[in-house]
């Protein structure tokens, strides 16, 4: 079992950066698929980027070529690097942790979950 904790979020104007970190407690940090989804009030939540066990990574489109993700096995961490950030991009991000997922896009395959952390982007 693994707990992760968000920090790193808060508001900026667009065109910005930000940089989220999900710090994780427990064993076997290292077997874990990570993946960073967000939710928009009123919207769904929608699967961001995702890292594997071996640091391939993988983007949704909309943030491809715009955010960064990460992970120090070491320390247990998970990073999202977000830079030219939009308006679009404002919703609460989840950091979510995996032992096995056929699709890293889907959140059921996830099954522990930070808190959440607000990003929130002005125009």
């Amino acid at each position: 079992q693994v707990q992760l904790v968000e920090s790193g979020g808060g508001s900026v104007q667009s065109g910005g950066s930000l940089s989220l970190s999900c710090a994780a407690f427990g064993n076997g940090y290292n077997r874990y698929y990570l993946g960073w989804f967000r939710q928009a009030p009123g919207k769904e939540r929608e699967w961001v980027s995702s890292i594997d066990t071996d640091g391939r990574t993988s983007y949704a489109d909309f943030v491809k070529g715009r955010f960064t993700v990460s992970r120090d096995n070491a320390k247990s961490t998970l990073y999202l690097q977000m830079n030219y950030l939009k308006p679009d991009d404002t919703a609460m991000y989840y950091c979510a942790a995996g032992l096995y997922a056929a699709d890293l896009t889907l959140a059921i395959e996830y099954n522990y979950w930070g808190q959440g952390i607000q990003v929130t982007v002005s125009s």
